[in-house]
């Protein structure tokens, strides 16, 4: 247990860092840490937090830094969050106009960038069931349809397809019209087997189509990114990451693979509210360097993403939690609009 003393001189040192990247000496901690302590006093004082394991002193210094340890109480016990300003909330709200769900989720990925200047991740909504909201079929050439499908959540997928034999347009009318009335709103996958039975209801031998219909639309709402990655390209002109180009190469590998990105956020979902990994807390070896900030947003009152932030561990938590808590936020504003 750290004494209230104690706990002023590691926010301080905690707070000089993030705003230097220099470690921190006892002679400045003297002078800026309001505790009316000698240099030694505070010599003292930082020789039990390096023995707690929340501050450790570089080689080539005679500076302390905070540890992971230390952000972690930092963080959790310590830290003042800023309220946003009424510019930069205007701001988010107007870059997320809710016209269309993709575009909103990627304006909210760049937008993550542009306020924190890290990198800003937005995992996508994905329906394992496989649901949609409407279908049609327009007939381009003899054997070749494009099938418009719309989701749940109002995106617009496109597929087009070759099929065994010609279709006329009242024909394709009729496919999608069946599939519109009957199985709307419901999973791709459970309508395969009951169309089999109920194709007697059609008129003509559109079954073929019908096939051909439900396999790419599954393929369509499955497929596609699930993590949009806005301003990685930040990240190299950190000093944090130093001249290591090995370990920024394996980064970059990170963000391009996205497994472990998503399986990150995915992680992040079932949390109430703003979820923070601070360096190996993430589980993904490439971040130990790094801090992610993560936030899940809604539709209809149900998590289906999140969304977040990577940066370096040296960074201005009370600024970021608040851009990616609020930003989670007007996401799911935008999106219940939309629906």
């Amino acid at each position: 247990m750290l004494n209230e003393r104690t706990q002023r001189l590691l926010k301080v040192l905690v707070e000089r860092y993030i705003a230097d990247g220099q470690p921190v000496a006892s002679k400045t901690l003297a002078a800026v840490s309001g505790l009316e302590l000698s240099s030694a006093s505070i010599r003292n004082m930082l020789a039990d937090l390096d023995s707690m394991g929340l501050i450790a002193s570089p080689h080539t210094s005679s500076g302390r830094i905070p540890t992971q340890r230390g952000y972690r109480l930092f963080v959790d016990r310590l830290l003042t969050i800023e309220t946003l300003e009424p510019p930069m909330l205007a701001e988010i709200r107007h870059s997320l106009q809710p016209d269309s769900p993709q575009r909103v989720l990627q304006a909210a990925s760049q937008m993550l960038s542009e306020l924190t200047h890290y990198a800003g991740l937005v995992m996508t909504p994905q329906r394992p069931d496989g649901a949609f909201r409407q279908i049609e079929f327009l007939r381009l050439s003899e054997r070749r349809i494009l099938m418009i499908l719309v989701t749940l959540e109002g995106d617009v997928r496109n597929h087009l397809f070759n099929t065994a034999r010609d279709y006329s347009s009242s024909e394709l009318i009729e496919a999608a019209n069946f599939l519109n009335q009957h199985y709307a709103g419901q999973a791709l996958a459970g309508v395969v087997g009951r169309v089999e039975h109920e194709l007697t209801r059609l008129q003509g031998d559109i079954s073929g189509l019908m096939t051909a219909a439900i396999q790419f639309g599954r393929q369509s709402l499955s497929g596609g990114d699930d993590v949009m990655i806005s301003g990685e390209g930040n990240l190299l002109h950190l000093n944090d990451f130093g001249s290591d180009l090995q370990r920024l190469r394996e980064l970059f590998d990170t963000f391009q693979r996205k497994t472990e990105l998503l399986q990150l956020l995915e992680q992040s979902r079932q949390a109430p509210g703003v979820n923070l990994f601070i360096g190996d807390e993430s589980g993904v070896v490439t971040l130990d360097d790094c801090s992610v900030v993560i936030a899940p947003y809604r539709l209809n009152g149900q998590v289906v993403g999140t969304l977040g932030v990577v940066g370096p561990t040296r960074m201005a938590y009370e600024r970021v939690i608040p851009i990616v808590d609020i930003t989670a936020r007007l996401v799911s504003s935008a999106l219940n609009f939309n629906d």
